[in-house]
């Protein structure tokens, strides 16, 4: 039988299940040629036989004159891929009705590590004729454009994933219109959720930590019945967490660390009975932790940090089997309980800065890596476990009476300032306030965090390149000659392997002196101690610089790295925010104290994490207190070795004033301090004016006169003066202080 070549066409070819588009024109001898050679000769002699073989006959001329395209994607699903390239602006996507067959102009398969273009089609529909898209990953490819609505018009897509890109704008309401059960979109600029987010059934994963969301949490996300990941941190959100919320009884993983939430910890988390992660840290919420806690016996990681409120007892946890519990900051009180050291999965024990009694158990978990209690009121012995351990271990800043160390950092172990001043200590470093073994004589510290040595303004800043980190106290020098030392504590959420120095990963142009290249960093807490100090008043200078962000318009430079400084324990920054305040990464900024005092012979300064900003961004593991240089320059002379205690203490009284300059005013206050012996009022005289210097390179000059100098920053003479914004208020009518 022959088939008239006129007979086959693109429709006829469809109906006998073939996609096909035109070949090169061929004409019909050619044709003919083609098919007698690609076909044996006893084929045809059977075609002759039997007349119902036509349909082969079609299906075969149809793949001999047409190209056939088992699986297409429709034409308008194709626009709509098209349109959502062009908003989002991906240049990896050349889309067309053959990508998914095909494999390509939607996947990408030489991509850097990180990045991904995957995009995945069924193509079961219409008896393998037609494809569908039903999931779309695209993470890392920095793309920065809008969310767009289009992806509601592609009625089979489950997944979206844009991790870690440049997308702005709100989440589409469109989306409501699809089966999508995964919605990921951690690390972008997206500002609002709307509430038809509440109307997509189906849904089971919502991640939207590192974002610019704010305001109030949307209620209707408790409608999402089937949801078993919420991870909302690193926002901006407010007010109370909503009561709907108590509906997601399938929630596996809920986060919303770092929002400034109002209100109690709600007690209806004891519906979330499938709950195995929970993360509550830097909310601002209130304590206590409900009593409901102890219905989740499935949780294994539990994360609370900086409540605020009453103290509590220690929540009841005996049904679980923990491997992560950080309660830091929780205002818990009581003994630590005993089925913790039961706890045969338990990795990772966080309960500092608590109100802790009682001693640290007898034993621990062998699962066991890093246990953090500093800052509570633990006595007793430290067990021998502690002090032969190989694990990362904390218990600086208790009250222990009697232990056998021999250091203070008993191999990974932290031990400063760990005993009670009653104690029978022969270590200096394991009493209360650091007292120096020998006499007080340092009265100047210079110090590149996280660099090598080198000199700026006259001054040697002494190295500080330890990589050191999760429970490390390192000093400076030998015991007979402490100068000054470092404690750092904490562990990197989600990343154990980052660092804790920093040298500039992005190469950023960085602003200002070397020091600013690099850095200390901490997932938590980094304290650093001038030992040995003179009796007096200190000018001190902390030096910062953002290094671990990008400055042009990708996901690296959306992270914020937010944390709270004391001085002496007392609070000078809080919330600060480098790269804010700054005005962007790679620019070296300083922050002055003036009149910082040191009664005894150790000063302190502090950073420390209070749970807020981003944590992912550009990867897990980088947020925490950074730091570049100190600088530390007397407000005496130091010839007169110092002030004495009586002076001192009138500095304090007479001083209320605060502590910083900022980089960006340019008028300052300063009020001159006449107990220092190089300014004594004269006699009689008793006057108070102001005077405006021109900057905040200008200080004031004379004996409170008023007229103004520029400083030597590498000299340590000339009058005391307290810093503040504005005005320049010089007073002499201090003769009752001296």
């Amino acid at each position: 039988m022959v088939v008239p070549l006129g007979s086959v066409s693109r429709r006829g070819c469809q109906r006998q299940r073939c996609s096909c588009r035109m070949k090169e024109p061929r004409s019909a001898s050619s044709l003919t040629f083609s098919l007698r050679m690609a076909l044996p000769m006893e084929f045809w002699d059977s075609v002759s036989r039997r007349v119902a073989s036509t349909s082969v006959v079609l299906v075969l001329i149809c793949c001999a004159v047409f190209e056939c395209d088992a699986h297409l994607l429709p034409e308008d699903e194709v626009d709509t891929l098209r349109t959502i390239a062009a908003k989002m602006q991906n240049k990896y996507w050349n889309v067309s009705e053959t990508s998914c067959s095909e494999g390509t102009g939607l996947n990408v398969m030489t991509l850097p590590s990180g990045m991904k273009s995957n995009v995945t089609c069924n193509c079961s529909f219409s008896d393998g004729t037609v494809c569908h898209v039903t999931s779309i990953q695209l993470r890392g490819l920095n793309l920065t454009g809008i969310f767009p609505d289009e992806f509601g018009n592609l009625t089979y897509l489950t997944e979206i994933d844009l991790t870690l890109n440049y997308i702005s704008g709100t989440l589409p309401t469109t989306l409501s219109q699809i089966p999508l059960t995964i919605l990921l979109a951690l690390g972008n600029r997206i500002t609002g959720i709307p509430k038809e987010i509440g109307n997509i059934s189906t849904l089971e994963e919502l991640v939207l930590e590192d974002n610019q969301l704010e305001g109030a949490l949307e209620p209707n996300i408790g409608n999402l019945s089937r949801l078993r990941r919420l991870l909302l941190s690193a926002n901006n959100f407010t007010g109370t967490v909503p009561e709907s919320f108590a509906n997601l009884k399938n929630l596996e993983d809920f986060r919303i660390d770092g929002s400034t939430l109002s209100g109690k910890i709600p007690n209806f988390i004891g519906n979330w009975t499938e709950i195995r992660r929970l993360d509550l840290q830097g909310t601002s919420m209130e304590g206590p932790i409900p009593s409901s806690i102890s219905l989740l016996t499935n949780l294994t990681e539990l994360r609370i940090s900086d409540l605020k409120g009453s103290s509590s007892n220690f929540p009841d946890l005996q049904g679980m089997n923990m491997k992560t519990l950080i309660l830091r900051n929780c205002l818990l009180t009581g003994s630590l309980p005993d089925y913790i050291g039961e706890w045969t999965r338990l990795t990772t024990l966080d309960l500092s800065v608590n109100r802790l009694t009682g001693q640290v158990p007898d034993k621990m978990g062998d699962a066991l890596d890093y246990m953090f209690l500093t800052k509570n009121s633990l006595t007793g012995a430290v067990p021998s476990w502690v002090t032969s351990s190989k694990q990362f271990l904390d218990l600086s800043y208790n009250n222990f009476t009697s232990s056998s160390p021999t250091s203070c950092q008993q191999s990974q172990v932290n031990l400063v300032s760990s005993h009670s001043s009653d104690g029978d200590n022969s270590l200096w470093c394991l009493e209360k306030d650091l007292p120096c073994s020998g006499q007080a004589r340092y009265h100047s510290l210079f110090i590149n965090c996280g660099g090598t040595e080198l000199t700026f303004e006259g001054n040697q800043y002494e190295e500080d390149t330890s990589p050191n980190g999760p429970s490390v106290f390192s000093s400076s020098s030998s015991s007979s000659s402490e100068k000054w030392a470092y404690s750092s504590t904490g562990l990197y959420m989600g990343n154990d392997k980052a660092g804790y120095t920093a040298n500039n990963p992005f190469s950023v142009n960085v602003k200002g002196s070397e020091f600013y290249q690099t850095a200390r960093l901490s997932p938590w807490s980094i304290r650093y101690y001038g030992l040995c100090m003179m009796k007096g008043s200190y000018k001190v200078r902390l030096h910062f610089a953002e290094i671990q962000y990008s400055n042009d318009e990708t996901f690296s430079s959306l992270g914020r790295r937010i944390f709270d400084v004391s001085i002496q324990g007392n609070l000078v920054l809080k919330d600060f925010n480098i790269a804010e305040e700054a005005g962007g990464v790679g620019k070296g900024i300083y922050r002055d104290f003036p009149n910082i005092y040191v009664n005894g012979t150790t000063l302190e300064i502090h950073l420390y994490w209070s749970g807020k900003g981003t944590t992912a961004i550009p990867n897990r593991g980088v947020y925490g207190p950074l730091i570049s240089a100190i600088a530390v320059t007397p407000n005496f002379d130091v010839g007169r070795s110092g002030l004495s205690a009586g002076a001192v203490t009138g500095i304090v009284l007479f001083s209320n004033q605060s502590q910083e300059i900022s980089t960006r005013d340019q008028t300052h206050q300063y009020t001159c301090d006449p107990t220092h012996p190089r300014i004594r009022p004269k006699k009689k005289k008793k006057h108070k004016h102001t005077h405006q210097c021109p900057g905040a390179n200008f200080l004031p000059e004379g004996d409170c006169g008023s007229k103004c100098r520029q400083p030597a920053h590498s000299r340590h003479t000339g009058p005391l003066a307290t810093y503040q914004r504005h005005r320049i208020t010089l007073s002499s009518n201090v003769s009752s202080l001296t």
